[in-house]
């Protein structure tokens, strides 16, 4: 669907591939100029040429969001090169799978990036929207940010923490024109997956593990984020959109 969001810029954080660059390519197809972020640079400027091929219009900028000056140099640069900030997609995030999220670094590493880059990026966004008085900011939790895994500790109390951010920032933005939302995807084919999918016997457990009998599609997440930017959601803020195949009904 395209939105409409022509003159409108758009900043995507992890869209290297996946999800965020699912939401990056329908920002610019819905007519957003796009920043496009990650610290995979191949990937990111792969975005860009994908985006462009299309007839859109962005840029790539290289962000560790666990360093906040970094944060800082790439809302500036959305600001320098567009002029303005009216969406941001705080989507960048690690999973430790198979790591020992106990261990001190992988915990903090987990923290670092899944947690405060979050509140990191909302901090700089705002303060552009907060000036133009208006803009929308969704950031990606998880279904394990709702419910409890017994596996990850790291990821489960990082997106726990995200949906508590969210819902911080759409109170204390309401009345300035910031939406601020979530979006919590269930098991969704991303490249950060690739690696458990590649064996057919756990495609078929993850295929499983949805009432709907199939992984999610990153594409799929990416149409909730920008439904959740667009004036179609105009009275919806600090709400974590839960879009996984019926997951967590049970």
């Amino acid at each position: 669907m395209n939105y409409g969001f022509d003159g409108k810029v758009a900043l995507v954080t992890g869209a290297s591939g996946g999800i965020g660059r699912a939401t990056a390519l329908g920002f610019a197809a819905s007519g957003a100029a796009v920043v496009v972020s990650d610290v995979n640079d191949s990937g990111g400027e792969e975005t860009v040429a994908l985006i462009a091929a299309a007839g859109g219009k962005a840029v790539y900028q290289r962000c560790n969001v666990a360093e906040p000056t970094e944060v800082k140099t790439l809302v500036a640069r959305a600001v320098s090169e567009f002029g303005r900030l009216d969406f941001a997609h705080n989507n960048a995030g690690i999973n430790n799978m198979g790591a020992n999220e106990y261990d001190d670094a992988v915990w903090d590493r987990a923290i670092a990036i899944n947690l405060s880059g979050v509140m990191y990026c909302m901090r700089e966004e705002a303060e552009v929207m907060l000036a133009q008085g208006k803009g929308a900011i969704v950031n990606t939790s998880s279904i394990n940010g709702l419910v409890g895994n017994g596996a990850q500790p790291g990821y489960t109390a990082t997106k726990h923490g995200v949906i508590g951010l969210t819902r911080h920032g759409a109170l204390r933005w309401a009345k300035n024109g910031i939406r601020v939302n979530a979006v919590c995807p269930g098991v969704i084919e991303t490249p950060m997956t690739a690696p458990l999918t590649a064996n057919p016997d756990m495609k078929k457990i993850l295929d499983n593990m949805t009432p709907m009998g199939r992984m999610g599609q990153a594409e799929e997440i990416a149409a909730a984020v920008l439904w959740l930017c667009s004036d179609q959601a105009s009275f919806i803020t600090g709400h974590p959109l839960v879009v996984d195949g019926g997951a967590t009904v049970s």
